[in-house]
């Protein structure tokens, strides 16, 4: 596919994503419900209640920040119309994928980068009526509109059962944090998920996402704010999926690291070069620029990039093939890029057909797109 690819935008869930729940757990469905609030925030704040519990968790040990649609703020908002964040209306959403120069985009969620409730059953049901309502979009749109399935991590059948069926439906990516519950995704556990994106040709999409209860719980977002419990998360898989060589048994995956930027690869690649891959590297200094961007081509490894990142230094280790960056449209967050396409454009330290490869066909080749 020619043209921009945006490789990271996000719908904010609201309401009418529950209305494709189970029928035989409807009542169980995420419904909203207003906190008063005299934090920095002001006014009111608006919860997922999951289960009887509050998501996300608003301060504390174990909080979390994640816009929550339907709610005042969400509403009030007027540099994205409801329609197009919420994705009550996809045709509009591809209009304003034209103003904003972009030829495809994937779609990730915005609750589900939590860890939402213990009970399995439950989860499937949640990530099963978020599947189909992005599915149905897919319809609507057409393949400008692509997104990442979520699977129901703690059912492999079920989690390979809504791959098969995304896959169908417009998904070109299966969505996992860097850390799942208490599982590295280097853990056998995970196989067979990796085997269903092999047979069909889909990428591995590791975003940014608080999947890791008892990680999450340690850290206070006003203290921390997302490094520690969120955005390092990627970092982690990264290393264990390269140390244990997992990309060697699924030769058709792509794996995509999405939202934590990229300025961490020299640092996890030095560690690896000192530790599991020692012996293979040897202890030449220069060793990660030598070996690191046939890593990446070979293991078919993407890395994320932010536009104010040094590419021009990154390239030396990645590679200039295997660099991807997204807009996080639709959030608010410090990871958005409002400008994406013009503000990577304007750079003159990166030669113009390198980020023009890093707009367009890095991206397709991410998601199977090309």
């Amino acid at each position: 596919m020619a043209g921009v690819i945006d490789i990271d935008t996000h719908i904010i869930e609201h309401p009418g994503v529950w209305e494709h729940f189970d029928p035989e757990l409807y009542r169980r469905r995420p419904v909203l419900a207003a906190i008063d609030s005299d934090d920095a925030e002001g006014g009111r704040n608006f919860v997922w209640m999951i289960d009887g519990t509050a998501v996300p968790k608003r301060s504390g040990r174990g909080s979390v920040a994640l816009a929550v649609g339907g709610s005042d703020s969400e509403n009030a908002r007027s540099d994205i119309s409801t329609a197009v964040r919420y994705i009550t209306d996809p045709l509009q959403r591809v209009r304003d994928m034209d103003e904003r120069g972009v030829a495809a985009e994937v779609i990730y969620p915005t609750l589900l980068l939590a860890y939402v409730t213990d009970d399995v059953e439950l989860e499937v049901a949640i990530c099963r009526a978020y599947n189909r309502y992005l599915g149905e979009a897919w319809r609507q749109a057409g393949d400008r509109l692509r997104w990442v399935v979520v699977p129901p991590l703690r059912d492999i059948q079920a989690s390979v059962q809504e791959i098969e069926w995304a896959r169908e439906h417009g998904a070109v990516g299966v969505f996992f944090r860097g850390v799942e519950g208490d599982r590295s995704l280097a853990d056998r556990y995970f196989d067979p998920v990796y085997e269903a994106a092999n047979r069909l040709g889909m990428a591995v999409c590791v975003h940014t996402g608080a999947g890791a209860p008892g990680i999450t719980q340690v850290f206070d977002r006003t203290v921390s704010h997302n490094l520690p419990h969120v955005r390092a998360l990627p970092l982690w898989a990264f290393r264990d999926l390269v140390a244990h060589k997992v990309p060697e048994r699924f030769p058709n995956v792509r794996w995509g690291f999405v939202e934590a930027s990229a300025s961490w690869v020299p640092y996890v690649l030095h560690h690896l070069q000192r530790s599991t891959l020692a012996s293979t590297l040897g202890a030449s200094p220069d060793a990660a620029t030598e070996w690191g961007p046939r890593l990446f081509r070979d293991y078919k490894l993407y890395i994320a990039t932010e536009a104010d990142e040094d590419i021009a230094y990154l390239t030396r280790f990645i590679g200039e093939d295997n660099i991807v960056t997204g807009s996080d449209y639709g959030h608010q967050d410090q990871s958005r890029e409002t400008n994406m396409v013009k503000t990577m454009r304007r750079r003159e330290d990166v030669p113009p057909e390198v980020i023009e490869k890093i707009l367009s066909a890095n991206g397709a080749r991410l998601y199977g797109l090309d």
